[in-house]
């Protein structure tokens, strides 16, 4: 570090006042304290990967969901006559096939977590206080488990001669 660039530095006490450097210009009190070194105390991990994997799986189930949506309204409403062609029948007939079991599965699961874990991150940024962010989270994790599971049970054992 060059001589220049130690004189820039300040401690964190000076840093905070809003006196800056002292060298008369306002833009110096905005100053970036240099970053921490890890000492012998520092643990090696100090947190999880679960926010960067979380992030990463919206975007992936978001491109995919739109891949398994835009399919699912293409083969539903163009291909196969329309909304009026829907019915017992029709799903039925759907479901009797792997294919549309697990493309349906497929979908319900991640439009499921998707949209859990956007809750999730909405929770965590506007519930203020703890307990209420652990009561929210909660609730939507006892929703998100119930409806995959509920969804699920329902597109494998769905009976069409009820």
């Amino acid at each position: 570090m060059s001589a220049e660039t130690k004189d820039l530095i300040v401690p964190s006490a000076q840093a905070h006042t809003g006196q800056g450097l002292g060298t008369g210009n306002p833009a110096d009190a905005f100053v970036v304290e240099p970053a921490r070194t890890r000492s012998a105390k520092t643990p090696r991990r100090t947190r999880t990967n679960f926010e960067m994997l979380a992030w990463l799986f919206m975007r992936l189930s978001g491109v995919v969901l739109v891949v398994l949506i835009l399919g699912h309204l293409l083969i539903m409403l163009v291909l196969d006559g329309g909304v009026s062609k829907i019915g017992f029948a029709f799903v039925a007939g759907r479901w009797a096939s792997p294919f549309w079991q697990f493309w349906d599965l497929l979908m319900l699961w991640l439009a499921m977590l998707h949209g859990a874990n956007g809750m999730r991150t909405v929770i965590t940024d506007y519930a203020e206080k703890d307990s209420t962010r652990l009561w929210l989270k909660g609730l939507l994790g006892v929703a998100t488990v119930f409806t995959v599971l509920l969804g699920t049970l329902v597109i494998f054992t769905f009976d069409p001669n009820i």
